[in-house]
């Protein structure tokens, strides 16, 4: 038997909005970014999220952001390369 590989899988939700970290994204630089714009007055903050796509989320003093941990099994497509997105009809053939 071999066993099950996993791989850690962040999430933020952004106003009750959820987003999975796509792997090899900066966690500690997206909340220092999160904080920068909600101290600052409001702007958009990017990251990749699982699937390879690119997401830009306005953040000011209003948003609420919650960042949650979990381990999943290893998705080999997960690389956070933004230039090669997954999901869809595509990838049900």
């Amino acid at each position: 038997m071999t066993e099950m590989q996993t791989m850690v899988r962040t999430q933020i939700a952004v106003n009750d909005v959820g987003f999975f970290l796509a792997q090899g994204q900066d966690v500690d630089r997206i909340k220092e970014e999160i904080v920068s714009a909600a101290q600052g007055g409001g702007r958009f903050v990017d990251f990749v999220v699982v699937g390879n796509r690119s997401v830009s989320v306005f953040i000011s003093t209003g948003s609420q952001v919650v960042i949650s941990v979990d381990s999943v099994q290893v998705d080999h497509r997960d690389t956070g390369d933004d230039t090669a997105p997954y999901g869809g009809a595509f990838d049900l053939l």
